[in-house]
């Protein structure tokens, strides 16, 4: 049965969200009032260096790159709007794939043997810094890093059919993207050969002048994956020793290349087994139990897989502080297995399911692991994220997070592609312009699931005004019909 939930903007003042929250027994808080000088405003020092404010954008790719792995007009506007957001991190900008086949889209930015690719970067970064500094001030400078990938599992190089990059066999996602049984497996010497390539890519960021680089490992992608490849023999897989060995040869191998240049990890820190959309439209998990004791996943309970375990989550986090790692992004799920936690949204994308539960209940999820993990480590600094669907009492939830410690910095994805300078106006104590508010309507998502280039179609006119704009908006007509307008679904 499709349940319609009341997103957070119908709510009329921070009072009655907070009354919502009380009724689906969530747990985390609401300020009525937002400081301009307050907790968001207090500057924080990471690897010696000063962030401003507790503002971070998350990295997002816009598959609008060129065919060669270099940048567009498109991409260079989305940086030059990170620049003017006023945010004090930028936490890796785009998702760089490190390789060609690594790339989740043929339109994705790579590390291309035969590209300029220092002064493609470079042009990023300067984009960003001349936006920020025109607006405030060239004594201004947020910290800035980029994000290294290989997309693994779901890597789409050439076009729209999946070409992976596995490293076990997983039977679920086998099964959901019809992946055959004796699909062919990395070799250790081809992952050896993707480590180089990390470690490539980081002299490329340093050279550009990046601040730190963020090795991402998250979100069922390559590095994420080898956390959970109990199954594989060999020196990376088995024990939590030979599943995190690729991570700890690519952080020493950056170290040792790019000496001075801070390392950060966007950590999937607990993950749910992958779900498919049932009759009515709405998301349950595929029947995992024959799977059981669960070894196909990262921080996941192995009696039931939709608890998370911590126990080797906080081994890593604590081995990751002793490599020299200087902070860390967290996210839960994927956008692949289970969006609806990963990336909390009110409508789904083209591909997805209608939310099983209200998505309040998955940001609480997102804000939950950050707390536990802050609550072990304090001194380790922390990222959060999911934070885009609170919409009108983002800064609100946010503000409360920072000052009872629970986070360090706040995450904003989609928010900032149809609202960069919600930071900025938060922090000079601004009303917020609701009419900019990110609605979760997905088509950011949306447009990428259908080949098309991402962005935010409802509400920036940039995007609104562009010929696919039409084929986006029916996509999102559509799937709204198949949710909603089944006999099954209330209100």
């Amino acid at each position: 049965m499709a349940t319609r939930y009341t997103p957070p903007g119908s709510f009329k003042s921070p009072r009655e969200f907070r009354q919502r929250l009380h009724e689906i027994n969530l747990e985390f808080g609401c300020d009525d009032h937002i400081e301009a000088d307050g907790p968001l405003a207090e500057s924080l020092t990471v690897a010696g260096r000063q962030v401003s404010n507790r503002f971070a954008i998350q990295p997002m790719e816009g598959w609008d790159g060129q065919a060669d792995g270099a940048p567009t007009d498109h991409t260079r506007r989305r940086w030059r709007r990170f620049g003017e957001s006023g945010a004090g991190l930028i936490w890796g900008g785009e998702a760089i794939a490190v390789q060609h086949d690594g790339r989740a889209n043929p339109n994705q930015l790579f590390i291309n043997p035969a590209s300029d690719n220092v002064r493609h970067m470079a042009d990023l970064r300067d984009t960003l810094v001349a936006a920020h500094q025109a607006k405030f001030g060239v004594s201004s400078c947020p910290l800035i890093g980029l994000q290294l990938t290989h997309s693994g599992r779901f890597s789409r190089p050439n076009g729209e059919r999946l070409e992976p990059k596995i490293v076990y066999h997983h039977p679920l996602y086998n099964q959901k993207y019809r992946l055959p049984d004796d699909y062919p497996v990395l070799r250790d010497s081809e992952l050896e050969q993707i480590r180089d390539a990390f470690v490539q890519a980081a002299r490329v960021a340093q050279a550009a002048g990046f601040d730190f680089v963020d090795l991402k490992c998250c979100h069922a992608y390559l590095l994420h994956e080898l956390l959970s490849a109990y199954t594989r023999p060999g020196p990376y897989g088995g024990d939590l020793a030979n599943r995190t060995r690729f991570l700890r040869e690519l952080i020493s191998g950056v170290q040792a290349e790019c000496p001075g240049l801070v390392i950060g990890v966007r950590l999937g820190i607990t993950d749910l087994p992958p779900y498919v959309a049932d009759k009515n439209g709405v998301g349950q998990p595929l029947d995992y139990h024959a799977h059981l004791p669960w070894q196909l996943g990262f921080g996941m309970s192995a009696d039931d897989p939709q608890r998370p375990d911590w126990t080797e989550p906080c081994q890593l986090l604590s081995w990751l502080q002793a490599w020299g790692v200087a902070l860390i992004n967290l996210s839960v799920g994927t956008p692949y297995g289970s969006a609806h936690v990963q990336r909390p949204a009110a409508y789904p994308p083209s591909d997805g399911y209608w939310p099983p539960v209200d998505p309040l209940v998955s940001v609480w999820r997102q804000m939950q692991a950050v707390r536990h993990v802050k609550s072990l480590f304090p001194n380790m600094v922390l990222v959060g994220s999911g934070y885009s669907y609170l919409q009108d009492y983002l800064p609100h939830v946010a503000q409360h997070e920072v000052r009872c410690g629970h986070v360090d910095l706040v995450g904003l994805g989609r928010m900032v592609l149809s609202y960069p300078e919600l930071p900025a106006d938060v922090l000079a104590g601004r009303p917020l312009q609701r009419k900019r508010i990110c609605r979760t309507f997905s088509d950011c998502t949306t447009g990428p699931r259908n080949h098309l280039i991402s962005g935010c179609f409802p509400l920036d006119e940039y995007y609104k005004q562009m010929p696919i704009a039409a084929q986006v908006k029916e996509k999102r007509r559509a799937t709204m019909e198949r949710f909603l307008t089944s006999p099954d679904a209330v209100e």
